[in-house]
């Protein structure tokens, strides 16, 4: 494992967000999901790349001390624990897995090591390799950027986890410099409280903001108070991921506690439709447990990510996207579902098409059985 003591002191103007927690604080219900999250997608990952590349890189950019209050594990752990125990033989195509793991903290780093630590002394697989560093994380991808470029390589295929405190440490150009690489891909938390709460007030958050959204536009969100402020900045926030930093599918979710009030947003951001459609997979699995929904929008409707969905949005958009149409495929309905809306693949066949076929909007030249719809199958819609 190689270690790397480093407490930035240098005068880059970078300002390091400092919260108000403790070294190890409870875990909250909103960040056991996000774990959750990530453990289910880096499965899926894992295996995937694992395959097709013979190096990859999973980034932990603010990994904070690998430990909560009431025992439970970190995102590194957590990490770890997806690649060591996959129930695939992720190394049997020959590929290294890095794990790079940062705290900037001073205090909380400590508690990393030592976790990590004591995972190696238990023994780790010869293709994972672990970095960890103690770094603001701006200073840290800047490092690994100037050594890719003074060496002439690119970055391995990434999966980049970002769940800073606040807004500081994630400017838009940094992300899409580090990024660039097609097989790059990103879970970032949006701090949609304080966009809300800063927006329009100049002063010394200006600097900041500009450097996040990676414009000045945010200035011209609706004033305080008014209705479609969150949605206007959360989509613009949105539409710079996709223009500035190149990523083809970028898709926000929405975390809601029991009172409907808006926790955070989580946005995923992809160059590939099949990473889209594993991510989206994974949210619809996280059971809510009671504190917290996850929910998005379709057409102005909100679609909870609950057990049992109302799926009448999902026939809706269907119908108004491919109404009229004949010899469509099925795969074409399939991406349209994972692209254009907030539903998965899952949500296609049996629940939605099968009744709307019943029902007569549209009918199959080729179907081999009613009701079923494998690869190559044509709808002609009414």
């Amino acid at each position: 494992m190689r270690r790397c003591f480093i407490i930035d002191e240098r005068s880059t103007g970078v300002f390091v967000a400092k919260d108000k927690l403790p070294p190890i604080w409870e875990q909250e219900p909103h960040t056991a999901a996000k774990h959750a999250i990530l453990r289910g997608y880096l499965g899926a990952w894992f295996a995937i790349m694992g395959r097709y590349n013979g190096r990859v890189l999973m980034l932990d950019g603010f990994a904070g001390p690998n430990i909560y209050e009431g025992g439970q594990l970190g995102s590194p752990s957590l990490t770890l624990e997806t690649l060591t125990q996959h129930k695939y033989d992720v190394a049997k195509y020959g590929c290294e897995f890095l794990l790079f793991f940062n705290e900037a903290d001073p205090e909380r780093y400590p508690h990393l090591e030592r976790s990590i630590a004591e995972i190696e002394a238990a023994g780790l697989p010869e293709h994972v390799k672990i970095a960890l560093f103690n770094q603001n994380f701006q200073h840290l991808a800047t490092d690994l950027l100037e050594t890719l470029e003074a060496s002439d390589r690119r970055l391995a295929p990434t999966f980049a986890f970002l769940d800073p405190f606040g807004y500081q440490d994630v400017p838009m150009n940094l992300i899409r410099r580090l990024l660039a690489f097609d097989k790059c891909e990103l879970l970032i938390y949006f701090d949609a409280n304080s966009s809300i709460r800063f927006a329009n007030k100049p002063g010394k958050v200006e600097p900041h903001f500009d450097a996040w959204f990676g414009t000045d536009e945010y200035l011209q969100a609706p004033p305080a108070g008014t209705p479609g402020r969150k949605e206007w900045l959360r989509d613009l926030y949105a539409r710079q991921l996709r223009e500035v930093c190149g990523f083809d599918y970028v898709r926000w979710f929405e975390m809601r506690d029991k009172k409907n009030k808006t926790i955070n947003y989580l946005f995923f951001c992809t160059r590939h439709v099949t990473g889209l459609s594993r991510m989206k997979d994974v949210m619809w699995k996280v059971a809510p447990n009671g504190d917290f929904v996850f929910s998005d929008y379709l057409n102005d409707k909100l679609v909870l990510f609950t057990p049992d969905p109302d799926i009448a949005p999902l026939r809706q958009a269907i119908l108004d996207h491919f109404g009229g149409l004949r010899g469509v495929t099925i795969e074409q309905v399939m991406e349209f579902v994972v692209v254009e809306t907030p539903f998965i693949e899952a949500h296609v066949k049996k629940p939605t098409l099968k009744p709307m076929q019943l029902d007569g909007l549209f009918t199959s030249p080729n179907q081999g059985r009613f009701g079923t719809y494998p690869s190559g199958t044509i709808l002609d819609f009414s």
